[in-house]
């Protein structure tokens, strides 16, 4: 059965009566409701009357099964989503983000945003990233026979550097400030469709997070609606994605309950939480050092505001350390990635509530993301028996 998209507009998320046509999208926020301080985001809306119920009633198998509730796919995707649902203890999941086919989350966005680009007849796209954005966006890109411009940072890994070039993308390394500037006159002068922001607040791209939704109903068709989630959060295009996704559910009548969201962020900087606590819709700040850097953030989106707002969740600050210790224990459980995206389980232990219901953590990137990664190679060591068992015994191996 082929599904056809049910998205209809566009409307502000600052007074959702504000409407516009479904295209072009609107990649600077809503030009009625912001102001010089805030740029307001815009959502795609749906025809969600004729949404057919059956949709909800088949395991997750990528994201074409959701087309009614995504913007048009017209680019090709690469086999993203469906990612699995893992028990990392009795009533705590794990949704593994790192299986997609870049490694990360940003696929489910990249898969909308390159479509929309397709869709309008873009020559090319751009994308400021140091890591997953980058990627994701240079594969799909090249998925869609696309030229990709990444403008990225001089202290992203090595290893995502290479990864994100042999896609074909032309990587800049520039300075972090210069990056939206020099992304705003590629837009301008050159055409290419922004995937990533181009405004002072966090808009980001209209159809972005709507990729994003259908972490939510991948989860929900195999757990039903978790009593919290934990996001490893940026810019919080993720986090609403995956609360507009249960808000959705819920809209449709397929649940009458949606799960307390609650944001993770490095507490170097933490936006989101602050503007929260702050009851403004966006802050400004400079963030200190962090190794999580994917989601190393100076400001917030008024996106991230709205899902803490309405599903009574929080805005957690996480330190390094904390972050580590779930990277750990997670990787001892089998699970390897990046410090970033271990910031779900860490955020769920700094909350320190107990829930009536499962939690899910979502982890949004593999290991090989991180930084530092391939800096210390394997050196041969001493094969002689002595040696050998003096290592395992070193290492905890039982009986050496």
């Amino acid at each position: 059965m082929t599904l056809s998209s049910l998205a209809n507009g566009q409307r502000s998320l600052f007074d959702r009566d504000v409407r516009y046509p479904l295209t072009p999208p609107l990649t600077l926020g809503c030009p009625k409701t912001s102001t010089a301080d805030v740029a307001y985001p815009v959502e795609v809306d749906y025809d969600y009357d004729r949404v057919p119920r059956e949709l909800f009633d088949q395991r997750p198998g990528g994201l074409d099964q959701w087309a009614p509730l995504l913007p048009p796919l017209a680019a090709p995707g690469l086999g993203e989503g469906g990612t699995p649902l893992i028990q990392l203890e009795d009533g705590i999941f794990v949704k593994d983000e790192s299986r997609n086919p870049t490694w990360s989350h940003k696929d489910r966005i990249n898969r909308c945003t390159v479509s929309a680009a397709t869709t309008i007849g873009a020559p090319g796209v751009v994308v400021a990233s140091s890591g997953n954005h980058g990627a994701s966006a240079a594969a799909f890109a090249a998925r869609a026979g696309l030229p990709c411009v990444v403008l990225a940072t001089a202290d992203t890994p090595p290893a995502v550097g290479t990864f994100v070039s042999a896609y074909g993308a032309a990587v800049l390394p520039v300075a972090k400030e210069e990056r939206r500037p020099l992304m705003r006159r590629i837009v301008d002068e050159l055409g290419f469709h922004p995937l990533s922001n181009l405004t002072d607040t966090h808009t980001g791209h209209a159809y972005g997070p709507e990729g994003y939704k259908t972490i939510a109903y991948e989860i929900f068709t195999e757990i039903g609606v978790p009593a919290a989630v934990f996001v490893p959060t940026g810019y919080g295009e993720a986090f609403f994605g995956v609360w507009k996704g249960f808000a959705e559910l819920r809209r449709l009548g397929l649940t009458d309950r949606t799960p307390r969201m609650f944001s993770c962020e490095p507490a170097a900087g933490a936006p989101l939480a602050r503007a929260v606590a702050e009851g403004v819709p966006a802050v400004h700040l400079k963030a200190g050092p962090t190794s999580a850097y994917a989601i190393d953030c100076d400001f917030n989106g008024y996106r991230g505001v709205l899902a803490i707002k309405e599903s009574g969740g929080a805005g957690l600050s996480l330190t390094d350390d904390e972050m580590r210790a779930a990277q750990h224990d997670l990787a001892r459980a089998g699970l390897w990635y990046e410090l970033s995206s271990a910031a779900g389980l860490a955020g769920l232990r700094r909350s320190g509530e107990t829930f009536d219901g499962p939690v899910v953590c979502v982890a949004t990137s593999s290991g090989f993301k991180d930084v530092g990664v391939g800096e210390h190679p394997l050196e041969a060591v001493d094969p002689s028996w002595e040696s050998i068992r003096a290592r395992l015994h070193a290492a905890g191996m039982p009986g050496a």
